[in-house]
């Protein structure tokens, strides 16, 4: 389940920050996608409302988004980051190496794989991120078709 917009303006001001017009910009137009978007397609948006904040705000903004849990992070290959609408609870991404999409999974245990890997590194672990690449569905059919021509 995503969260909405009053939401994430209440684990802002929770968290102890102030609810900026930049950030109240940079959250609609984060909450208002369904898709994961770069800092420059975030930037495109907050412009078409209020065109005086800068792309610099944008990554600002985004970076503590992400930091609270509020966003998530994508790390496409070769391509810039982008952002979503963090889902409730712990979750990974599949991305489609040839289009971008994006499906988060979350069913995922991890605990035996992270209690190795603290007990032979040493590390603490805090966290983790997972993701997957490869083609989806579409693109892999698409392939098909082509090879078929």
């Amino acid at each position: 389940m995503r969260p909405t917009e009053r939401k994430l303006t209440l684990a802002l001001g929770h968290n102890g920050y102030k609810l900026t017009a930049q950030r109240r910009s940079v959250l609609k137009a984060i909450s208002n996608s369904h898709e994961h978007l770069t800092p420059a397609e975030v930037h495109e948006r907050v412009n078409q409302e209020n065109s005086k904040i800068g792309l610099v705000t944008v990554y600002r903004t985004l970076e503590l988004l992400s930091e609270l849990g509020l966003i998530c992070q994508v790390h496409r290959e070769g391509k810039s980051q982008s952002y979503t609408l963090a889902p409730s609870g712990h979750h990974h991404h599949m991305i489609c190496s040839e289009c971008g999409t994006v499906a988060d999974f979350t069913d995922c245990d991890l605990g035996e794989l992270e209690a190795r890997l603290s007990r032979e590194t040493g590390f603490e672990i805090e966290g983790h991120l997972l993701e997957f690449s490869g083609r989806c569905g579409d693109c892999q059919e698409q392939a098909g078709r082509n090879a078929d021509d």
